[in-house]
């Protein structure tokens, strides 16, 4: 186990230039960053083809490009890792959606195809769309959303992220999970 203050200590220095608090991070941050991957993956559709391993690699490519970041705190580094592996997988469900439509096409059989049906890429899409629709208006509820439902955070993990009252959480959350429902269903 670590110290309290680790994970955001080194973020700090990695920020700051230091390559080596990078490769201590990133054993630290590892089993959290395979929660969220999993919890991701779970969410698809059976027969997709993004795996947790996968998905992981991804969101670790793309956080390196973060070192810029003005990293707050561990909390605010697991709520970037959470959009990452959100739009990871929206990139995924949109290149699948464009094969589907006549890119790359292969033959498979019938019982094949209901398996690897991509009902599941539209809907994530139609709901990363009424997301960006959310956010433009409310920053906050659209972050709500991302960190408890595609980062599986808890009220008081997301209420700690945000720096706001778990009561707050719950109360945007309702109004969000209302909007949104109502966005995509028009």
């Amino acid at each position: 186990m670590f110290l309290p203050g680790t994970i955001t200590r080194l973020l700090l220095n990695w920020r700051e230039g230091d390559q080596t608090a990078l490769d201590k991070l990133i054993p630290l941050v590892h089993r959290e960053l395979r929660r969220l991957a999993r919890h991701y993956v779970r969410q698809q559709r059976a027969g997709q083809s993004l795996v947790t391993t996968e998905l992981i690699n991804e969101a670790y490519l793309r956080l390196v490009d973060h070192k810029w970041m003005r990293w707050q705190n561990r909390a605010h580094f697991y709520a970037v890792a959470a959009r990452a592996m959100r739009l990871i997988l929206i990139d995924h469900a949109r290149s699948r959606l464009a094969a589907k439509r006549g890119g790359g096409t292969t033959q498979i059989s019938l019982s094949r195809a209901a398996i690897i049906a991509d009902g599941k890429a539209a809907e994530l899409i139609a709901l990363d769309e009424a997301l960006g629709e959310l956010a433009a208006m409310d920053q906050r509820k659209s972050l709500i959303v991302e960190l408890r439902y595609f980062g599986g955070l808890s009220v008081d993990e997301t209420a700690k992220a945000l720096k706001v009252s778990p009561v707050t959480v719950m109360r945007e959350w309702r109004a969000a999970k209302s909007w949104l429902l109502r966005a995509i269903t028009k």
